[in-house]
């Protein structure tokens, strides 16, 4: 049985194109495609959480770089790379907290800069072809991931996951979905328990819509429930993914995710992490480092244009929080498993 979604994101055209992403803050209403055609257009879909999900926001990062320096008009190399430099370092101020932001930008310089081409109309065209590469090797490793994991999705159990970690998050297929969605393809069936995921209900809006959309179980429940859940037996085995993961392992992520991590610790569930190889930032020692993006107050105190708490009560809205390695039972990315967790284990997997 095959799974079919929709892509999330994809460069239309040549190097005159586009970049036509979902706009993932109309579902499930409505599917709606954006046409980004700066990098503009691109900084204010990240920001906005049009496009949203670390891999997802790497893809629009690099794309984004080539929309902002197909038009410019720089004769010599030079002058090419220092434009370069500013519309990279402009798109890396949308959002601060996922890795896979700042390693496709990183890369698009890094590799235009090696690139043996003499002329600038060589260099934009290489920059293109980098871009799609990146969203065609981010497709194939969550599909890589899914097969690392999908023998921790056995017959009837019950898996829960948290925000979206699925084909919306990436350029195809997902990460913590991915092996639920290679597992149903094999037959299997089991349930899936998602989390609204507060305050803009990622979980609810987009990841109860995408595996509705493959014909798989899936109950929604509020986040403030996962814990009742656990304690009646449901749960088997919890399944997130990641949006910066330190050296040592300890995993930032939508926020809640630290708080499932201890309770499936303290009812004895395996608590697993899937995110491909770029989520890893092995610069950072461990998740004291990782910067942690806060929201602006009004998406807890007006969610969605309603009013829902008193106009002047102040607001405490990180948008991720940290979980401990210790609390994570595995790792999973397109490299294999890595079980138990450790600045080794990763370092050996990752290969530096």
């Amino acid at each position: 049985m095959s799974i079919s979604l929709p892509r999330t994101i994809e460069w239309v055209g040549g190097l005159d194109g586009y970049v036509a992403l979902i706009d993932q803050t109309r579902l499930p209403g409505e599917l709606v495609m954006l046409e980004c055609r700066d990098a503009e257009s691109i900084w204010q879909a990240i920001r906005r959480l049009s496009v949203r999900g670390a891999p997802a926001i790497g893809i629009a990062g690099a794309m984004g770089l080539v929309l902002g320096i197909r038009d410019h008009a720089a004769r010599d190399r030079e002058s090419f790379l220092l434009r370069l430099d500013e519309v990279a370092n402009y798109l890396a101020t949308s959002r601060p907290t996922a890795a896979d932001l700042f390693w496709a930008l990183d890369r698009m310089k890094r590799v235009t800069r090696a690139a043996d081409v003499a002329d600038v109309a060589g260099l934009k065209l290489r920059l293109l072809t980098e871009a799609k590469r990146i969203r065609d090797e981010n497709a194939a490793s969550c599909r890589t991931i899914g097969e690392h994991g999908q023998h921790l999705i056995r017959d009837g159990i019950g898996v829960l996951t948290h925000c979206n970690a699925g084909s919306l998050a990436t350029a195809e297929f997902g990460t913590a979905l991915a092996p639920l969605y290679v597992a149903h393809e094999s037959g299997r069936r089991f349930r899936v328990f998602a989390t609204e995921t507060r305050p803009l209900l990622q979980g609810s809006r987009l990841t109860t819509w995408e595996l509705l959309q493959a014909d798989i179980d899936v109950t929604l429940l509020c986040d403030g429930m996962a814990g009742a859940l656990m304690a009646a037996g449901k749960v088997d085995l919890v399944i997130t993914g990641a949006d910066r993961i330190a050296a040592n392992g300890d995993v930032a992520n939508k926020v809640g995710t630290y708080v499932l991590a201890v309770l499936a610790q303290a009812h004895g569930i395996p608590f697993y992490v899937a995110a491909p190889t770029s989520t890893f930032d092995l610069a950072l020692p461990d998740g004291s480092g990782i910067p942690i993006e806060h929201r602006a107050a009004d998406e807890i105190r007006q969610g969605f244009g309603r009013t829902t708490a008193p106009a002047e009560v102040q607001c405490f809205s990180p948008a991720f929080d940290v979980t401990p390695a210790r609390l994570i039972r595995g790792l999973i990315s397109e490299k294999g498993l890595i079980e138990p967790v450790s600045a080794a284990g990763i370092a050996a997997t990752l290969g530096r």
